[in-house]
C-alpha cells in the first residue's frame, strides 16, 4: 500500500491559509498592523529564539481570541467558499488518481481542521485531515493551541500515529511526501519517497 502525505498551506494551496482567513474577517489593513506591531517576536521567531507555536497562538489571539466556536466554524464555512480559487489544480488532481488507486491520502498541516476541512469539502476527493488543534473553553477559542503546533518534527510524529491505524505493519508501506517549506523538512526526510514544490 502507498500512503500520501500532503502539506497544505503552499503546497495544495497558492497561500499561506491562515492569513488569508485573518484577512477574510479583519482585512489586509489589520493584518499589515499586526506584523508591523509583532516585528520584534517575528524576527526573533527567524532567528530561532521564539518559537513557532508561541509566534501562531499570538497570532490566534488577535484575530480570533474569544470567538465563539459556532461562529468561527461559519467564518471558515465561508471562507472556503470564497476562497476556493486558493486550491491548485495540479494538487488536487494528484489526490484524485491517488483515490482511484484506493491509495490512502492524508493532509498534515500546521493549519486548524476548522479552515482545512471545509475548503477540501468544495471537491471530489477523500482525504483524511490532521493539523493543529484548537484550544476551546466554554464555546469559545482561548486563541491557544491545544497540544503541539503541527509542525516539523510534529508532522513526522502524527504521520506515524495515522500510519500504526492502518497496517500492524507501517514499515510494510510505502509513504509519498509533498511539501514546500521549512515546516515540511523533517516530513520530506521521513518518507519513502518526497516531492518539494511539485504542483508549481
Amino acid at each position: 500500500m502507498i500512503v500520501h502525505l500532503f502539506d497544505f498551506d503552499g503546497t495544495i494551496t497558492t497561500h499561506d491559509t491562515m492569513l488569508a482567513l485573518a484577512r477574510f474577517r479583519k482585512g489586509r489593513l489589520r493584518l499589515v498592523l499586526f506584523f508591523l506591531l509583532y516585528m520584534p517576536w517575528l524576527v526573533a521567531m527567524k532567528l530561532g529564539l521564539y518559537s513557532n507555536q508561541r509566534m501562531k497562538e499570538r497570532f490566534l489571539r488577535h484575530f480570533f481570541g474569544r470567538m465563539s466556536v459556532h461562529r468561527f466554524g461559519q467564518l471558515c464555512q465561508q471562507f472556503a467558499e470564497a476562497h476556493i480559487q486558493l486550491v491548485r489544480p495540479r494538487a488536487l488532481r494528484c489526490i484524485a488518481q491517488a483515490n482511484e488507486r484506493h491509495e490512502p491520502v492524508v493532509i498534515i498541516s500546521a493549519s486548524c481542521v476548522e479552515w482545512v476541512r471545509p475548503m477540501m469539502q468544495q471537491f471530489d476527493v477523500q482525504v483524511h485531515i490532521i493539523g493543529s488543534e484548537l484550544e476551546t473553553a466554554d464555546g469559545r477559542l482561548t486563541g491557544c493551541l491545544s497540544g503541539n503546533n503541527c509542525y516539523g518534527a510534529e508532522k513526522v510524529h502524527r504521520a506515524q500515529e495515522y500510519i500504526a491505524q492502518l497496517s500492524p505493519q507501517p514499515s510494510s508501506l510505502k509513504t509519498i511526501a509533498y511539501g514546500d517549506s521549512r515546516g515540511d523538512k523533517e516530513l520530506l526526510a521521513y518518507a519513502d519517497e518526497s516531492h518539494y514544490k511539485p504542483f508549481r
